[in-house]
């Protein structure tokens, strides 16, 4: 298993040529797709140690990129308190005209979600259709919610044990529901008919109260939906969220995998087409929520002309160590590469290389 220091897993489409088959509108197809970022709990756009760093990594590694780390507020402060206190409807509203206003991103951006920035993008993804996303990367975010809030890491310590007894206390409380982030995709396994009649977000953009056939068309048209589970999750409650899975209902100790849920077995949000069609990949990384390093090394859909596939391969297992079962669930090889010229990959090529 690859070390999770080896930050190879956001390896995803940023480079010329990833949105292609999306948009072929573009004028400039050879430039790099933009880039949206939102960040998780307690965090901010902007923090140096952690969306700041990622910003300007993705910036060095890729010249000439726009990446736009979203900020909901006016401040600093103000961003980091409404990742717990603003209705999360309110914020993809917000995040939505951000983006719709955004001379740059009008012809397609790939995002990226860091914990409950995943499915915050998700919702951007099935209700704003434009600016079109390309492709998205879910890292730790909890799709299926969330039944547990085990602790927050650093100063937002305190700020979780309030909202640990709160939900505790009824996490599905209309007042609460408004007003606590965390709530509005907390699901209770065991009271399924209360979560899905009064959460007032997850259960919604899960198509758990009816199928919005927009909401479905819209996360279909994606050309990749990245997920990324941190094996060693001591903050996500269950860790197969992550993936889309989730505890079996009715108790709340058996997880099941997305592909037993009825979400994709009736497929009401096209997750079971898109999987058939190789558009969900699903990437582990041995590690605790998040933890990411300075050594992340972002791979490109399409290598610089200079390189071949081989040197790319090469470049991949020298910086990142990956090892052949750094990938759980497949890898994504470029559709340029020949079926027999993917089947002669070594596994631990494989593991290294994700468009």
């Amino acid at each position: 298993m690859a070390s999770p220091s080896c930050l190879w897993l956001l390896a995803v489409a940023l480079l010329p040529g990833s949105g292609a088959a999306r948009a072929p509108w573009r004028l400039d197809p050879a430039a790099p797709l933009p880039l949206v970022i939102w960040h998780g709990m307690g965090d901010s756009c902007c923090n140096p140690l952690s969306m700041g760093a990622i910003k300007k990594m993705v910036e060095e590694k890729i010249p000439g990129i726009y990446v736009l780390s979203l900020e909901i507020g006016k401040t600093l402060m103000e961003d980091v308190e409404n990742s717990f206190f603003l209705n999360v409807n309110s914020q993809v509203t917000t995040v939505c005209q951000i983006l719709a206003k955004d001379p740059k991103l009008h012809q397609g951006y790939n995002a990226m979600g860091f914990s409950q920035g995943g499915q915050f993008l998700r919702a951007v993804a099935q209700r704003c259709p434009s600016p079109p996303m390309i492709n998205l990367i879910s890292i730790g975010g909890q799709h299926q919610g969330v039944y547990g809030l085990p602790r927050c890491p650093g100063e937002s310590s305190h700020i979780c044990d309030l909202i640990r007894k709160t939900l505790n206390a009824g996490a599905y409380n209309k007042a609460i529901q408004e007003r606590l982030v965390q709530a509005e995709y907390w699901h209770d396994p065991i009271k399924e008919d209360t979560y899905r009649n009064h959460s007032i977000f997850l259960a919604d953009i899960n198509q758990e109260r009816g199928v919005n056939e927009s909401y479905k068309r819209n996360l279909m048209a994606l050309k990749k939906f990245v997920m990324v589970k941190f094996l060693n999750d001591s903050i996500v409650d269950p860790v197969d969220s992550e993936w889309f899975g989730f505890y079996r209902s009715g108790q709340a100790k058996e997880t099941i995998p997305l592909q037993e849920t009825a979400l994709y077995t009736q497929d009401r949000l096209g997750l079971k087409e898109m999987d058939n069609a190789g558009q969900l990949v699903f990437l582990a990384v041995e590690g605790d929520h998040l933890q990411l390093s300075q050594s992340m090394e972002i791979l490109a859909s399409t290598p610089p002309p200079e390189k071949t596939y081989q040197h790319f391969l090469e470049d991949c297992s020298a910086e990142c160590q990956c090892g052949p079962t750094a990938v759980l669930e497949g890898s994504i090889l470029p559709q340029e590469m020949g079926r027999s010229q993917q089947d002669n990959l070594s596994s631990h090529q494989k593991s290294c290389i994700f468009w």
